[in-house]
């Protein structure tokens, strides 16, 4: 029997429908026969997109309902950047039960990955001479953290010391990003969400009008800022990663058929 691909994302209240439809695409173009289900982590999403008239079915309720039709697997495709609490959650909850389930690790799950994403984001990395390039992830207190300082040296690595990595929340402050751009001597710097999609946090944390956003603390250093406004989950090789993910959780089912 085929197992229903579950993509599951955090989720978002804001403008994220298109870029998980690059990726709905992505998905149903490379297995043409195979059922797709959306589900979603975030339990604030789902109620604040419940309130507008929305149901975005939880891991649980899409596997409940792959139980009570019959379904035998399914492959359940995390769209978390790295594994962090979000990602340890859903393992918790999808483990144990029926359908069976394989899952698609998140984003950035070995050095492959990053290298891979690293690669990826060389589009980004602005080519203005004195212009500095800063991607800007979540951040978390998950030990998973370091996950963004071992993609920070590979795009060092690659692209130079123009380009830095900062967090919302977390370890480095934004202050000392800022600081830490200032004294390399840039005037201007790129903005760019590390983000699937440019959600709240962009809208808020990253481009908002309050002093403490990132767009405000460089603005008050006098360094002009240029925003993207678009997370990285456009970007064809970020979307083909996770393809490679479901391809690495669709062997297993394979591999279980044939045992």
């Amino acid at each position: 029997m085929k197992p229903v691909i579950v993509p599951v994302a955090f989720g978002t209240t804001s403008r994220a429908l298109e870029t998980y439809d690059v990726i709905d695409q992505a998905i149903k173009t490379r297995y043409p026969g195979i059922e797709v289900r959306w589900a979603w982590s975030s339990r604030m999403v789902r109620d604040a997109m419940k309130k507008k008239g929305r149901h975005f079915p939880h891991p649980h309720e899409v596997l409940a309902d792959l139980k009570d039709e019959g379904k035998e697997w399914a492959v359940v495709q995390s769209l978390h950047l790295i594994c962090g609490h979000e990602f340890q959650r859903l393992l918790e909850e999808v483990g144990g039960g029926a359908p069976r389930v394989s899952m698609g690790l998140p984003l950035i799950t070995s050095s492959e990955d990053c290298q891979w994403v690293a690669d990826a984001l060389g589009s980004m990395v602005s080519m203005r001479e004195g212009e500095a390039t800063l991607f800007i992830g979540h951040g978390t207190d998950h030990p998973a953290w370091t996950t963004y300082f071992a993609l920070s040296t590979m795009l060092k690595n690659a692209y130079g010391a123009q380009v830095f990595t900062g967090v919302v929340e977390g370890f480095p402050e934004a202050e000392d990003v800022v600081a830490e751009v200032k004294a390399a001597g840039f005037k201007r710097v790129k903005i760019v969400p590390l983000m699937l999609v440019a959600g709240v946090h962009y809208l808020e944390d990253l481009a908002g009008d309050e002093e403490d956003s990132w767009k405000n603390l460089f603005a008050a250093e006098g360094i002009d800022v240029t925003l993207v406004d678009r997370g990285i989950g456009y970007i064809p090789e970020v979307v083909r990663l996770f393809m490679r993910h479901i391809e690495e959780a669709m062997a297993m089912v394979l591999d279980s058929e044939v045992v």
